[in-house]
């Protein structure tokens, strides 16, 4: 009889327990479009940065060259193409222009060495952070007609998956050149 009263304390005990466990927990309130699109960029971003500031300035100029990499892309090229299409998009969802000389997802010519480079990224990133925080539940699917109809929240989906894809591309870039990504240090 003592063993079950004991067994049966135990079962009570940890049951009320839970039952403050689960108490002192709030739950979660719920998220507004533009903090979760301003969480993605912020995702994309600690990522997408780290791994372009990782790749030595010198070896900025890579491209793979054993087996079927002909015409691609190098390493600042990767990086480029990533922070003008955010610029595009993030400014088409602001109604804005993009950073003069940006077109076709390309960076001006004038962006050139990896401080140069870096600035670009980290501003188009500040710039997609803007956009998504204009973006609510009334304005977002509303189409933009220079945007051939995308919506605001299209464009700023588009330029986080677009953003993840080159990150991709870059941390087997990095990986090639023996450089551990930081976001798997």
């Amino acid at each position: 009889m003592k063993q079950m009263t004991w067994i049966f304390a135990s079962v009570l005990l940890l049951a009320l327990s839970g039952a403050a466990i689960g108490q002192a927990e709030k739950p979660m309130a719920p998220r507004t479009i533009r903090q979760v699109l301003d969480f993605w960029v912020t995702e994309t971003e600690q990522l997408v940065v780290p791994a372009a500031d990782a790749m030595p300035e010198d070896q900025y100029s890579f491209a793979p060259s054993n087996g079927e990499f002909k015409g691609v892309r190098s390493f600042a090229e990767q990086v480029k193409h990533l922070a003008a299409a955010n610029y595009q998009l993030g400014a088409g969802a602001l109604g804005e222009e993009p950073p003069a000389g940006t077109r076709n997802e390309a960076a001006p010519d004038s962006v050139k060495t990896k401080a140069e480079i870096m600035e670009y990224l980290k501003g188009s990133f500040a710039l997609l952070h803007r956009a998504a925080a204009t973006i609510d539940e009334k304005n977002m699917n509303e189409p933009i007609q220079k945007m051939k109809n995308r919506t605001r929240l299209w464009l700023v989906i588009d330029a986080v998956a677009h953003s993840s894809n080159h990150y991709g591309q870059m941390v087997e870039y990095l990986r090639m050149n023996g450089i551990v990504p930081p976001a798997s240090r």
